[in-house]
């Protein structure tokens, strides 16, 4: 069956079609993929992976069309990080 393995970086992104067999996993996908070695600093043991934006183990077995994306960990605190939007600001007070 088909499915698809998807990763972002700052600098890149990578979307693969690759070819799996009926019963693959989500971890056996991405190792098929080659993503691994093409973005070595990826950790599956630390990092969240996803099929189609939800959140699923590195066991879970695909279905043809499935996206697996691999999700990179937060780098800051969302809480702390000063809003873009202007909304919340005391600038205009």
């Amino acid at each position: 069956m088909q499915i698809g393995v998807a990763y972002s970086e700052t600098s890149q992104q990578i979307w693969l079609n690759i070819e799996v067999p009926d019963d693959a996993t989500v971890q056996a996908a991405i190792e098929r993929s080659g993503i691994l070695k093409m973005f070595p600093g990826i950790d599956l043991d630390a990092q969240k992976v996803g099929v189609f934006g939800r959140m699923v183990k590195l066991d879970a077995v695909l279905k043809p069309g499935d996206r697996v994306e691999i999700y990179r960990p937060i780098v800051c605190d969302p809480q702390t990080v000063p809003r873009r939007d202007g909304f919340g600001s005391d600038e205009d007070e």
